[in-house]
Parts: structure tokens; sequence; C-alpha cells
């Protein structure tokens, strides 16, 4: 693997020549320079980092030396290494006795720099697989569950505890710059961007209560995200598999909350069970008959419906539900028989109460 990159070589000795006045020089394994203080030499085979890297010691050049090597000049040359791995050489510029006590400062400072930048290569590499790790967990279907235990015995995952997914979705933010603010405050979350607005987070739960833990991750993505956000926490299931259905639960709780309440930052599954596990009987012959009761409400529907939505909301309380509506009690009672006429339902009964609410549910979605 080649470990000096010519912006890396560059980078030291823009920075070794900020402190020492002689020119720096920066050679790869194979002894060519990569990057100078004097950018002609660029490209040269520097005879001196050949020794050095040869001999795996320091080498200095004299006036003697140089008339005898092709092309070298008057200097010093260390090799560099990098976690035990000889990968090239820095060489300073000047009559020895004058340039020797800079060799090992321009060295390490080399070294450093290197080191800094391989360790930042793994993050990010590391960061990536965990990234595609928790993807193909959201999207289970493109992996086998095999492939998922042993991706996440690789990096040292149990899905033996309670685990959630959380959905934020905000709509503008550097969302590589997030992720890494956010595992440096919860390093046990697992996080992915699943689209330009849309962050997963997986996390292991430390409490039952489930609010309690939604409010704590909610505070910390504040402090560490002040543009606008929505936060919402899926379902909370054990084993590998019940990633893919909290993330679907987050989703959709995201989405009924919206509706619900269009103002509120936080949503939660176990705020809307209920609307959530019937968003799954949208579609076909069902759910035309499930819409039905509403789609008759006819004219009025708009009306109708939205005090429907609001009488449910209140559970059924009339004057709880005549006073967010605004309308007089009586007004609410007509309106009530209206609806059971038209729709042919009776309100007092239960499973007829249930079929107009999973309608309006459906209709709203």
């Amino acid at each position: 693997m080649n470990i000096i990159s010519t912006a890396l070589a560059q980078d030291i000795v823009t920075r070794t020549m900020r402190i020492i006045p002689y020119n720096v020089n920066v050679m790869d394994a194979n002894g060519s320079i990569i990057a100078s203080g004097n950018p002609a030499r660029i490209g040269e085979l520097h005879a001196g980092a050949l020794l050095a890297l040869a001999k795996k010691l320091t080498v200095e050049i004299d006036d003697a030396s140089a008339r005898n090597l092709h092309g070298a000049q008057p200097g010093i040359n260390l090799p560099l290494t990098v976690q035990g791995q000889l990968c090239g050489a820095v060489g300073l510029s000047g009559a020895p006795d004058q340039v020797r006590q800079f060799g090992e400062l321009v060295r390490l400072t080399a070294e450093m720099i290197l080191e800094q930048a391989q360790l930042a290569g793994e993050l990010q590499r590391d960061s990536r697989y965990r990234e595609a790790f928790v993807l193909n967990l959201i999207n289970a279907e493109h992996a086998s569950l095999a492939d998922l235990n042993a991706w996440a015995h690789r990096l040292g995952v149990s899905f033996d505890r309670p685990h959630a997914v959380y959905l934020l979705e905000l709509e503008d933010a550097d969302l590589q710059a997030l992720q890494l603010r956010l595992q440096a405050r919860v390093p046990s979350a697992l996080t992915a961007a699943a689209g330009p607005h849309e962050l997963v987070i997986l996390d292991f739960l430390d409490t039952p209560v489930h609010d309690k833990q939604l409010h704590a991750l909610g505070g910390i993505v504040r402090e560490i995200c002040p543009t606008p956000h929505t936060l919402t926490m899926g379902i909370a299931l054990q084993g590998i598999a019940g990633v893919a259905i909290s993330y679907q639960s987050a989703k959709s709780a995201a989405r009924i909350g919206r509706n619900r309440h269009p103002r509120r930052h936080h949503y939660s599954y176990y705020d809307h069970a209920l609307p959530v596990l019937l968003s799954g009987l949208d579609t076909g012959w069902q759910a035309a008959q499930l819409r039905a009761p509403v789609e008759k409400l006819g004219r009025n529907k708009g009306m109708l419906q939205r005090t429907l939505a609001t009488w449910f909301a209140h559970d059924g309380h009339p004057a709880a539900t005549a006073e967010a509506l605004h309308i007089h009690r009586n007004t609410l009672d007509y309106r009530l028989r209206r609806i059971g006429e038209i729709t042919g339902l009776d309100l007092a009964r239960l499973e007829d109460r249930f079929l107009l609410y999973i309608s309006v549910l459906l209709s709203s979605q």
C-alpha cells in the first residue's frame, strides 16, 4: 500500500519549512522526489534517499560525497517508517553539520503526519463499513441473515439486547459531520445516511422506558444539530432481523406523527402503535372497503372526517371534542348522527366505531 501520497508529501514539506530555514524533500519508497521546497527537483531520483532506504539508516552527504553521487546535493536523508513499514524518506538540503540538528525533528513531524493520515483513513473506512452494515440491515431483503450475522460478528455487535432504529429527518445539514459528532456522543450507536435528508440511528436500549430513551437521544441531537429536524423512534425488538422492522415502523410513525402533530419534533411508534400497524392495510381491495365509510360522507366529507378524527383523538368525549372543534355540543351530536345515517354504521356499537376509526386513519394517510 502506498502510504505517502503526493498531497501528504507536500503537506510535510510545507509544515516543516515553516520552522526550519532549509529546503526539505520527501521521497517515496523508490527514492523518487514527490514533494520539495524546490519544485524543479520533483520527479528526480534521489541518490541519498536510495542509500537511506537500502540501509534503513540516516545517511549524510557532504560536498565530497555529493561529487561522487550523480545529481546528489549535500544534506541529510532519513528513512520514514509508519507502523513498522518503511515507506519513504525525508531529506534536508545543506551542510550536514548545519542541518543535522533538524533531522530528527523533521522525521518525527513527517511520521506523525503520515500516521495521522493513515489512522484517519482507517477510521473513515471503518465508518463506511459500519454504515454499509446499517444500510444492509434496514434493507434486509438485499442481504442474507447469515451474511448479516457474520458482519455483526466482525464488528463485535450483538443483537441479543433490545434495540431500536431512530429516524432523524432534517432539512439541511452535513450528514457526515453530524455522524462523527453523534459517534463521539453515543459510541454505541450505528448510523447511516439513508438519503440526503435522512439519518438512520441504530442504538441499543438501556431502559425499558422508551420515551425516556427518545428524549435523551433527542437532547443530544439538539446540541449537535441546530438546524430544524424531527426524530422518530421505531419499535424496540431483539434479534438482527428486527432492525428492518424497526426502521419501517419509524418511517410510518414519522409520517403519521407529522399528520397528527405537525408542530412536534419527536415522534414514537409507541405513541402511534395502532395507526402504524394499520398502515399496512392501505393497499388492495380490503383497503378500498376499509376506506368506504369515509368515502360515503360525500360533499361534507372534509368537515365530517375532521369531526370524526377529533372525536377519536379525544376518545369519544363529547365536551372535549366540541371544545377542540370550537362548536356547540348540540352541533357535535348532530354531526355524529349524520355520520351514522350516511355510513349506515351505529357509532354506539364498538365494532362499527372501530371500523369507522380505521376508515378515518387510512383515509388521512
